[in-house]
């Protein structure tokens, strides 16, 4: 008499090797992916950085002065620098096809009712990243870098010129920290739509906490953000923005999983 539960454990088994050969296959694609990208950023990182830079150039100009220039003080420095930025720009460039890759391993297993509901989440992130990344480079780095150059100062006033000499790899470090921090602020509305799809929160509760919502959006602009008020409120009123529009969502949300009638 045959075991009916040897057959059963075997099929699991399998399903578990081809579920494991699957993710390395999906895995290997990435990081040949971004391998191939960070080696097209490299040859183009001389473009990549004078995008970067160009606020802070014009920011110098505006504000004047006679070292209008970035440095590196150690021989390394710079091929060190333009070697993490190729890679996290590279990053950057392939997040799409990492959750497109994502989403094909995910898929399978999913009831088309719930690729539906997973599949918008997929889209937003990189366009949200994408918003938060563009909120930095067009107002918040002008205006933060322009309230930094302030603080620079003529033989007049201190004896000795004050000028900024900026090393390449803090300049660089601190704008990837700045698009970095608010790309994965901007993730906020997945985040809620997610623990409200999964019963974790709801839009009422958020509601009720609006005013801990307030202070803790500018707790998190003053860490992120130069020491300035109008960058750590760049950063605030988005999040409350987006805050706002994750209780919205989740309202919809709420309403359509009530039965008419």
């Amino acid at each position: 008499m045959t075991d009916p539960i040897t057959p059963t454990l075997t099929e699991n088994k399998t399903q578990v090797v081809e579920h494991l050969v699957e993710l390395r296959r999906r895995l290997i694609l990435c990081m040949l992916a971004l391998f191939a990208m960070t080696g097209l950023c490299y040859v183009f990182v001389d473009h990549i950085l004078a995008v970067l830079i160009q606020p802070l150039a014009e920011s110098m100009s505006e504000a004047g002065g006679s070292t209008q220039r970035l440095i590196y003080t150690s021989l390394t420095e710079a091929f060190f620098t333009t070697l993490k930025l190729s890679f996290l720009s590279a990053l950057f460039l392939t997040l799409p096809f990492i959750l497109m890759q994502v989403w094909k391993f995910v898929a399978p297993g999913l009831y088309k009712r719930e690729q539906g509901a997973f599949l918008p989440f997929l889209i937003a992130t990189p366009i949200l990243f994408l918003m938060g990344a563009m909120l930095v480079y067009f107002f918040v780095m002008p205006l933060a870098w322009k309230f930094f150059l302030t603080f620079q100062t003529s033989a007049v006033d201190t004896v000795l010129p004050i000028q900024l000499e900026a090393r390449i790899g803090d300049y660089l470090n601190l704008i990837i920290s700045l698009i970095f921090a608010f790309g994965l602020t901007f993730q906020l509305p997945v985040l809620l739509m997610l623990l409200a799809r999964a019963g974790f929160v709801k839009a009422e509760q958020l509601a009720s906490k609006r005013k801990y919502a307030l202070v803790l959006a500018f707790l998190i602009g003053a860490v992120l953000t130069p020491p300035d008020v109008v960058s750590q409120s760049l950063l605030a009123l988005p999040i409350l923005a987006l805050y706002e529009a994750s209780i919205f969502l989740i309202r919809h949300m709420e309403k359509s999983r009530v039965p008419n009638g």
